[in-house]
């Protein structure tokens, strides 16, 4: 059952997909979706059919200066994501935005300096985190003590590219921010999470472009290690998910502990079961299998309650921003290797 409206929301861009998880999750926390703007005719058009009661508006003004809408939503073009984000804290309104939420450490100064001097939250919704009920059960067994001390995280980020239904910013580095940046910005989050670590730093990174040599500077693959104050991380992405998966790509999460580890299978079981949200679990007591298909997803509730409670709880904004630091320095030392 969704809950009362409680805030109005609008949207500004929509140039990735995740633009559509991102409202449905405001709108099950309560949000009313009120208005859009978009410069792609076709994604405007799309956008209307799936939301058909919100109004859309010729300029991103008519949102950005509502005194009545609270929160702005956006997945315009990554690179403008963090430009936007300033904008609309200036005029007083809360932002959640797509992954990666910025492409430059300098524009992550930029977006630190005017959310420190608003006070306003800068969100970026980690969905690999936030809409995975297996992601989020994890957490809650790591909170239990279930596998002891966390110790190490290791994150695989695969996607399927389908060159056809990829637009032109998706090939050009400097406007998505790198395969680090970009698709690694998820374990990077998970990373921080499950470890609990406050800081990090990168210890090794590289990248690669295997299969797209019509595209020079485009990036196939990538891979880090971080360490922080609470453990240490591997993560790798890449664009190799192959033809005949059911999925666009089989996204896993190692969680290693002192007593036990966790591997959550987000998208596919390549042994058999039925759609994502999988849950291995190798503990003190035995090993078993958790389907994790019906656990709530708390992040839409929580972050309305944030704005309109002025609190930190869907995301802490110190974490938000690091998990993006990490992963921008993984991108700017990434060796490119042949």
């Amino acid at each position: 059952m969704l809950e009362t409206r409680r805030l109005r929301f609008g949207v500004v861009g929509m140039n990735h997909g995740h633009i559509y998880g991102m409202v449905d999750a405001m709108v099950r926390g309560g949000g009313e979706l009120v208005s859009f703007h978009a410069h792609e005719p076709d994604l405007a058009a799309a956008f209307a059919r799936r939301y058909p009661a919100a109004q859309q508006v010729s300029d991103e003004r008519a949102i950005v200066e509502d005194r009545s809408i609270q929160l702005v939503l956006s997945s315009i073009t990554p690179n403008e994501r963090g430009p936007l984000g300033i904008r609309v804290m200036e005029h007083g309104k809360d932002y959640v935005v797509d992954k990666p939420g910025v492409t430059t450490l300098a524009q992550l100064s930029d977006v630190r300096r005017v959310q420190a001097a608003t006070r306003r939250i800068y969100s970026i919704v980690y969905s690999e985190r936030f809409e995975n009920g297996a992601t989020i059960h994890a957490g809650e067994l790591v909170q239990a003590g279930a596998i002891g001390t966390v110790i190490q995280t290791a994150g695989f980020g695969p996607h399927r590219v389908h060159p056809p239904d990829r637009p032109d910013w998706f090939w050009d580095p400097a406007r998505h921010g790198g395969i680090i940046c970009d698709i690694g910005s998820h374990q990077f989050d998970q990373f921080l999470h499950f470890t609990g670590s406050t800081s990090g730093e990168i210890v090794a990174s590289q990248v690669r472009n295997v299969r797209h040599p019509e595209h020079p500077a485009f990036q196939d693959f990538g891979d880090s290690m971080v360490r922080g104050n609470g453990g240490t991380g591997y993560i790798r992405v890449d664009w190799f998910t192959p033809d005949g998966l059911p999925t666009w790509g089989d996204t896993r999460l190692t969680i290693l502990g002192t007593d036990g580890y966790i591997e959550v299978r987000k998208n596919v079981d390549l042994a058999g079961r039925a759609g994502g949200n999988h849950l291995f679990i190798a503990d003190r007591t035995g090993v078993r299998y958790i389907d994790c298909s019906a656990v709530d997803l708390p992040f839409g509730r929580q972050l309305v309650d944030d704005v309109l409670n002025r609190t930190d709880t869907a995301m802490a904004q110190a974490h938000c921003f690091l998990a993006t630091e990490l992963a921008l320095v993984a991108q700017q030392k990434a060796r490119m290797v042949p």
